[in-house]
């Protein structure tokens, strides 16, 4: 059970990974999914069609009707890394209840999706979401690297990290490809440049640090 009070205006660690610690990727169009998913259920617009408003792909759509999405959401998504697994991210609850809302449809989304893709039935997550909440500015620094780090986990990503295709890191270090659907500036506007928020995740020993935090969320 989860005990983590969610409170508006606060910034939260979500993370979850696949039941029984099995994959929730399968495939290219599962991993596509999920990234519509984070970055478009952050308002309650629904999306009826979202397999054929994917031919568009999702940068496309980033750009097509991203700003309406983020003018309407609950919530606010600061980075993120999908794992074959799990997924983190780092989220800004902006309206009582968004968190919770945010993760509901995303979670309830994807399983249905995932359930009727692979004819498959019951759960595609284990349990409820983990949220940790960040109680300063500097656990979200780090948390933010910690996140971005992540993709060293992935078997030739080692290294690789800041152009694995299915975290933020890039975002980050170049150009937001999702418009406004990623607020990276709460934690970009603490450094001078790209190059030198990309030393700090490099060398802030950010894994063991909030390995804390995530380790005593497990005990719970």
């Amino acid at each position: 059970m989860r005990n983590t009070i969610i409170a508006t205006g606060e910034y939260y660690h979500i993370f979850n990974r696949g039941n029984n610690k099995q994959k929730i990727f399968f495939d290219s169009g599962d991993w596509e999914r999920f990234l519509f998913l984070i970055l478009f259920m952050q308002s309650p617009i629904t999306f009826p069609k979202i397999g054929r408003l994917l031919k568009q792909g999702v940068q496309s759509l980033a750009l097509d009707i991203g700003k309406t999405v983020a003018e309407k959401r609950y919530v606010e998504l600061v980075c993120f890394a999908l794992m074959p697994n799990h997924f983190h991210l780092a989220v800004h609850e902006l309206q009582e209840g968004g968190v919770t809302q945010y993760l509901h449809r995303l979670s309830t989304a994807y399983t249905k999706y995932v359930n009727t893709k692979y004819q498959r039935t019951g759960h595609t997550f284990e349990g409820t979401y983990q949220a940790v909440h960040v109680k300063s500015n500097e656990q979200l620094l780090y948390l933010s690297a910690y996140i971005h780090l992540n993709p060293r986990e992935v078997s030739g990503w080692d290294g690789k990290e800041h152009i694995y295709p299915w975290s933020s890191y890039q975002d980050y270090r170049t150009e937001n490809r999702w418009s406004g659907l990623i607020q990276p500036d709460i934690i970009l506007d603490q450094f001078s440049n790209p190059s030198e928020y990309q030393h700090f995740v490099e060398e802030s020993g950010a894994r063991q640090k909030i390995l804390l935090d995530i380790a005593e969320v497990s005990k719970a």
